[in-house]
């Protein structure tokens, strides 16, 4: 499981349980809030109409007399009202009043005149100076049918409590309210969720994105591929410039440990070669032996400064990790003028060079790295070839890719050497016994192919010779 995803897991847990855990407290908040609201309200309405009821309580007609008989009006009128979308066309308070003994001696619904109320709570703790207040259900079995009571005084001119007035009001009437209230809080929780989960999943991308360059950049600069730094931000981009820092730094020290490794090691042979000559040459010699010393250091110097040239050429390809400004090259032309740069070559060593090119469009690079890798390919097939042959030059295109092919009628490649050509330093013996090479050509060839996202490719031909072939993209 990739850390991009585990980020997101994790959000999503965290998101998840706090969404969760929130709805819940609002949900659950929502029908306590409302029903302590309609307490607050149910205990204004108990004052007032208390203190409306005292005279007729006082005078013994609280059943007959003016309150009762507006009382029982109220249920007749239409009130016509419109409560955030929802329509009150009638009351659904329930009025009674108890004597001080607790008994009922008014009800607005006439349903309990005459009833002991002395034990329920509202008349029982109102009747000895407390707050008196009560929610029982109207149906036993139904939980949602609890009726709100709540109680107020009657006192008469000494203070003394003489009755208790109670109203009443279902809690199912604002049962409306509660459920669009709880609707709202899960549906912009759901909202909420939603967004949030997004903005996780955008920043676990985003995150899974700049980990996942660096870490194929890391991969690739591990298996010794030419790797371009991927463009991040913030502390990633930081922690990139690190990364590319710290491979400059041990490249660079590898670089220079193997190159001076390996050099000391190739330089070996011509530099005994010119030692040994210059030991012989400081004895009385023929003349014969003399020049044929003296034409052996100048050929094994001939070959260290080859060895030189090649090797530093070698060494800027390799520290180049991009073409840093690619130009249009017409991959014809930039093979005739290979043909026309190693024709002096080609005269000395009496071989024929055919070309065979096709228009194929434009290669974008570099054009001299180019040129210098081809003419190194036509150079050794040159080497190669016996006199009288012909070395053929030939371009085409195979799919999306130019094709510099070289073929040569020699020897061909040994099987044993066919998979270490292109390894730094390893050269073969030449057909007419010439000395071996710098051993660099055919790397510095694998080099600019690769710079140039493309590939070389050496193997042998049906029947006799080599055939090599450089690879670029067509732009």
């Amino acid at each position: 499981m990739n850390i991009g995803l585990r980020i997101f897991l994790g959000y999503f847990l965290i998101v998840a349980l706090a969404a969760l855990l929130l709805a819940q407290v609002f949900v659950e908040q929502v029908k306590p809030g409302v029903r302590q609201a309609m307490e607050d309200t149910l205990v204004d309405t108990a004052n007032v109409l208390a203190e409306l009821a005292t005279d007729d309580l006082v005078a013994g007609r609280i059943a007959t007399g003016p309150f009762a008989r507006r009382v029982r009006e109220v249920a007749g009128r239409d009130f016509g009202a419109e409560i955030w979308g929802f329509d009150k066309r009638a009351a659904s308070y329930r009025v009674y009043v108890t004597d001080a003994r607790g008994t009922v001696v008014f009800d607005s619904s006439e349903a309990e005149l005459g009833a002991d109320y002395s034990r329920w709570n509202d008349v029982y703790l109102t009747l000895r100076g407390e707050y008196g207040a009560r929610s029982t259900r109207a149906d036993p079995d139904d939980p949602d049918s609890t009726v709100m009571h709540v109680a107020a005084p009657i006192h008469d001119a000494s203070g003394a409590i003489i009755g208790v007035l109670t109203v009443a009001k279902p809690n199912r009437a604002l049962q409306p309210f509660i459920e669009r209230s709880q609707a709202v809080v899960l549906r912009w929780g759901a909202v909420l969720m939603g967004v949030a989960l997004l903005v996780g999943l955008v920043a676990a991308w985003w995150l899974s994105r700049q980990l996942g360059g660096l870490r194929r950049y890391a991969h690739a600069v591990t298996a010794g591929e030419r790797a371009t730094l991927p463009a991040s931000a913030g502390e990633f981009g930081e922690l990139g410039e690190a990364l590319e820092t710290m491979r400059v730094r041990l490249e660079g020290k590898q670089y220079v440990e193997q190159y001076v490794h390996s050099l000391t090691h190739e330089m070996k042979g011509p530099l005994a070669a010119i030692r040994g000559s210059a030991e012989l040459l400081e004895a009385p010699l023929p003349d014969a032996d003399r020049v044929r010393f003296a034409d052996s250091i100048h050929a094994q110097s001939e070959r260290l400064a080859q060895m030189i040239d090649k090797l530093l050429a070698l060494a800027a390809v390799e520290h180049r990790q991009r073409i840093e400004q690619p130009l249009p090259v017409d991959p014809a032309e930039l093979a005739a003028e290979v043909a026309e740069l190693c024709a002096p070559a080609i005269a000395r060593s009496d071989v024929e060079l055919e070309l065979q090119l096709e228009d194929l469009g434009r290669i974008e690079g570099d054009a001299f790295l180019l040129r210098q890798a081809l003419a190194n390919l036509v150079g050794n097939a040159v080497e190669f070839a016996p006199a009288g042959s012909v070395v053929v030059l030939r371009l085409r295109r195979e799919e999306g890719d130019a094709v510099f092919e070289v073929t040569d009628q020699g020897p061909g490649i040994p099987d044993y050497a066919l998979p270490r050509v292109f390894e730094r330093f390893y050269s073969l013996s030449r057909p007419d016994g010439g000395s071996r090479s710098s051993g660099l050509g055919l790397c510095f060839v694998a080099e600019v192919a690769a710079l140039h996202g493309g590939r070389a490719e050496l193997a042998n031909r049906e029947g006799c010779g080599a055939v090599a072939q450089l690879i670029v993209p067509l732009r």
